[in-house]
Protein backbone atom coordinates (compact mmCIF):
# COMPACT_ATOMS: atom_id res chain seq x y z
CA UNK A 1 0.00 0.00 0.00
CA UNK A 2 1.44 3.38 -0.95
CA UNK A 3 2.40 5.79 1.82
CA UNK A 4 4.20 9.10 1.61
CA UNK A 5 5.50 11.65 4.11
CA UNK A 6 6.83 15.05 3.20
CA UNK A 7 7.92 18.14 5.06
CA UNK A 8 8.34 21.47 3.37
CA UNK A 9 8.77 25.10 4.38
CA UNK A 10 6.91 27.53 2.16
CA UNK A 11 7.05 31.34 2.22
CA UNK A 12 3.42 31.70 3.28
CA UNK A 13 1.68 31.82 6.64
CA UNK A 14 0.12 28.76 8.28
CA UNK A 15 -3.24 30.55 8.03
CA UNK A 16 -2.85 30.93 4.25
CA UNK A 17 -1.75 27.32 3.68
CA UNK A 18 -4.48 25.95 5.94
CA UNK A 19 -7.11 27.96 4.03
CA UNK A 20 -5.77 26.75 0.69
CA UNK A 21 -5.79 23.05 1.70
CA UNK A 22 -9.26 23.30 3.28
CA UNK A 23 -10.72 24.94 0.13
CA UNK A 24 -11.59 21.50 -1.20
CA UNK A 25 -14.08 22.62 -3.84
CA UNK A 26 -11.31 24.45 -5.71
CA UNK A 27 -9.02 21.41 -6.03
CA UNK A 28 -10.11 20.73 -9.64
CA UNK A 29 -8.69 24.15 -10.56
CA UNK A 30 -5.12 23.13 -9.73
CA UNK A 31 -4.72 19.42 -8.88
CA UNK A 32 -4.12 17.56 -12.15
CA UNK A 33 -5.93 14.28 -11.36
CA UNK A 34 -8.80 15.86 -9.39
CA UNK A 35 -11.79 16.05 -11.70
CA UNK A 36 -14.40 17.26 -9.21
CA UNK A 37 -15.09 18.01 -5.54
CA UNK A 38 -18.33 18.65 -3.72
CA UNK A 39 -19.02 19.51 -0.11
CA UNK A 40 -21.83 17.23 1.07
CA UNK A 41 -22.14 18.61 4.63
CA UNK A 42 -20.44 21.31 6.68
CA UNK A 43 -20.12 21.08 10.44
CA UNK A 44 -18.28 23.10 13.05
CA UNK A 45 -15.14 20.96 13.04
CA UNK A 46 -15.50 18.71 9.99
CA UNK A 47 -16.71 18.53 6.40
CA UNK A 48 -18.06 15.58 4.44
CA UNK A 49 -16.80 15.81 0.87
CA UNK A 50 -16.97 13.82 -2.36
CA UNK A 51 -14.02 13.83 -4.73
CA UNK A 52 -13.76 12.44 -8.25
CA UNK A 53 -10.24 11.51 -9.32
CA UNK A 54 -9.10 10.28 -12.69
CA UNK A 55 -5.98 9.06 -14.40
CA UNK A 56 -6.03 7.97 -18.05
CA UNK A 57 -9.04 5.64 -18.42
CA UNK A 58 -9.71 5.38 -14.67
CA UNK A 59 -12.24 7.55 -12.88
CA UNK A 60 -13.35 7.01 -9.29
CA UNK A 61 -15.47 8.85 -6.72
CA UNK A 62 -14.95 8.63 -2.99
CA UNK A 63 -16.29 10.29 0.15
CA UNK A 64 -14.18 11.53 3.04
CA UNK A 65 -14.61 13.16 6.39
CA UNK A 66 -12.28 16.15 6.63
CA UNK A 67 -11.77 17.20 10.24
CA UNK A 68 -9.74 20.22 11.24
CA UNK A 69 -8.27 22.38 13.94
CA UNK A 70 -8.39 25.89 12.45
CA UNK A 71 -5.08 27.12 11.02
CA UNK A 72 -3.16 24.13 12.46
CA UNK A 73 -4.30 20.70 11.25
CA UNK A 74 -6.42 18.96 8.62
CA UNK A 75 -7.15 15.22 8.79
CA UNK A 76 -8.86 13.27 6.01
CA UNK A 77 -10.59 9.99 6.84
CA UNK A 78 -11.96 7.79 4.06
CA UNK A 79 -15.64 6.85 4.31
CA UNK A 80 -16.84 5.32 1.03
CA UNK A 81 -15.67 4.47 -2.48
CA UNK A 82 -13.11 2.26 -4.26
CA UNK A 83 -10.53 2.26 -1.47
CA UNK A 84 -9.88 -0.13 1.38
CA UNK A 85 -8.60 2.85 3.33
CA UNK A 86 -7.20 6.35 3.03
CA UNK A 87 -5.62 8.50 5.71
CA UNK A 88 -4.25 11.94 4.97
CA UNK A 89 -2.87 14.47 7.45
CA UNK A 90 -1.70 18.06 7.02
CA UNK A 91 -0.01 19.95 9.87
CA UNK A 92 0.82 23.64 9.60
CA UNK A 93 3.30 25.39 11.90
CA UNK A 94 5.04 28.77 11.87
CA UNK A 95 8.61 28.67 10.60
CA UNK A 96 11.34 31.30 10.27
CA UNK A 97 10.66 31.67 6.57
CA UNK A 98 6.90 31.10 6.55
CA UNK A 99 5.02 27.86 7.14
CA UNK A 100 6.32 24.37 7.90
CA UNK A 101 3.98 21.86 6.31
CA UNK A 102 3.98 18.24 7.44
CA UNK A 103 2.10 16.05 4.96
CA UNK A 104 1.28 12.34 5.25
CA UNK A 105 -0.91 10.10 3.11
CA UNK A 106 -1.46 6.39 2.81
CA UNK A 107 -4.16 4.52 0.93
CA UNK A 108 -5.05 1.20 -0.64
CA UNK A 109 -7.58 0.34 -3.38
CA UNK A 110 -9.90 -2.67 -3.25
CA UNK A 111 -9.10 -3.39 -6.91
CA UNK A 112 -5.68 -4.89 -7.63
CA UNK A 113 -5.74 -3.26 -11.06
CA UNK A 114 -6.33 0.22 -9.60
CA UNK A 115 -3.77 -0.44 -6.88
CA UNK A 116 -1.20 -1.36 -9.54
CA UNK A 117 -1.93 1.83 -11.47
CA UNK A 118 -1.72 3.87 -8.26
CA UNK A 119 1.63 2.37 -7.31
CA UNK A 120 2.99 3.03 -10.79
CA UNK A 121 2.42 6.77 -10.64
CA UNK A 122 2.19 7.28 -6.85
CA UNK A 123 5.55 8.95 -6.14
CA UNK A 124 5.37 11.18 -9.20
CA UNK A 125 1.78 12.17 -8.46
CA UNK A 126 2.47 13.01 -4.82
CA UNK A 127 5.53 15.07 -5.72
CA UNK A 128 3.33 16.91 -8.20
CA UNK A 129 0.61 17.31 -5.58
CA UNK A 130 2.78 19.32 -3.18
CA UNK A 131 4.08 21.35 -6.13
CA UNK A 132 0.49 22.07 -7.17
CA UNK A 133 -0.37 23.40 -3.71
CA UNK A 134 2.77 25.54 -3.70
CA UNK A 135 2.00 26.95 -7.16
CA UNK A 136 -1.58 27.63 -6.11
CA UNK A 137 -0.34 29.52 -3.01
CA UNK A 138 1.88 31.67 -5.26
CA UNK A 139 -1.12 32.48 -7.48
CA UNK A 140 -3.38 33.31 -4.52
CA UNK A 141 -0.95 34.99 -2.16
CA UNK A 142 1.99 36.07 -4.32
CA UNK A 143 5.63 35.58 -3.47
CA UNK A 144 6.62 36.76 0.01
Amino acid sequence: MPAHREQKILPFTPIQMYALVLDIERYPEFLPWCLGCRIVERHENYILADMIVGYKIFREKFRSRVSFIPNKEIHVEYLDGPLKHLKNDWLFAPADNGCAIHFHIDFEFHSRLLQGVAETFFNRALGRMMDAFEERAQVLYGQR
